[in-house]
């Protein structure tokens, strides 16, 4: 059974899209295998690693971090590596994005080790799934959107060196989860100390992240935290993602402790 935070997710997620990226998260919301790899990669990344929120909730939450700043991009006319290949359309790219998005992290169902690589593994024919009841019978389609929901997979840990917008897209929205909320479940178990566990006390020090259109560049992200521990999400977690993406001379990077002046990293 979804949880109401995941089914409030879903609603969120389909006002928000519309033709083909709708037909496509339409598709994945309904799998039965993508919902239960992601419930058993939050189980493993909860209970048995003491690591935060890795399933189905969070992967939406990365879904709509990608959404807002491409419809920001696009709004600037920055334009995604398959429009300037002339390979496909802003479309094309956000279904591949968002496919990237619901997928990247089921690679922790097997541990968190190399997650990445098996998440890629373990997606490949779900992506094919998709890509077909997205784009029918366009194989050169199909063929496009698996390469680049692989590569945006398999480089969302920031310790591949990826060349699309599509996956520093991902990269960054994926980072961008770091809210409180995140890390709730793992912070009311009582599991002693464990490696991993500044995952979860930082993110607890994570009051919010905001997405706007930048001044400077197209888009500015503002991070607000209760505690300075939070800063281990910002300077460990997210900067590097940043730092080694392609989306990077695009993005303003602001964040502040509670009652302090906040800091410009970008």
């Amino acid at each position: 059974m979804k949880s109401p935070k995941e089914k409030a997710l879903d609603k969120k997620l389909l006002k928000a899209l519309n033709g083909k990226c709708k037909t496509a998260v339409e598709f994945m919301i309904e799998d039965p295998e993508i919902e239960n790899l992601q419930d058993y990669a939050n189980t493993v990344s909860i209970k048995r690693l003491s690591y935060n929120d890795h399933g189905p909730v969070h992967m939406r939450k990365v879904a709509l971090n990608a959404i807002t700043m491409a419809n920001i991009l696009k709004e600037r006319n920055i334009q995604f590596s398959l429009e300037t290949e002339e390979c496909g359309t802003f479309e094309d790219s956000m279904v591949s994005v968002l496919a990237a998005a619901f997928l990247h992290d089921i690679g922790m169902s097997t541990g968190r080790q190399d997650h990445e690589t098996w998440s890629a593994t373990l997606a490949l024919p779900i992506i094919d799934r998709i890509m077909k009841h997205v784009y029918q019978t366009d194989i050169k389609r199909t063929t496009i959107g698996r390469s680049l929901t692989l590569e945006c997979i398999s480089g969302h840990m920031g310790t591949r060196k990826i060349h699309s917008l599509e996956a520093g897209l991902v990269l960054i929205a994926d980072g961008l989860d770091m809210e409180k909320g995140r890390s709730r479940i793992p912070m009311m178990i009582d599991s002693g100390a464990k490696v991993g566990d500044i995952h979860k006390y930082s993110a607890a020090a994570i009051e919010k992240v905001d997405i706007e259109k930048g001044e400077e560049k197209p888009v500015k992200i503002i991070i607000s935290m209760t505690e300075a521990v939070g800063l281990y999400q910002i300077e460990e977690v997210l900067f590097p993602k940043i730092e080694s993406s392609p989306l990077k001379p695009h993005i303003e990077l602001f964040a502040a402790v509670e009652n302090e002046e906040p800091k410009r990293y970008l």
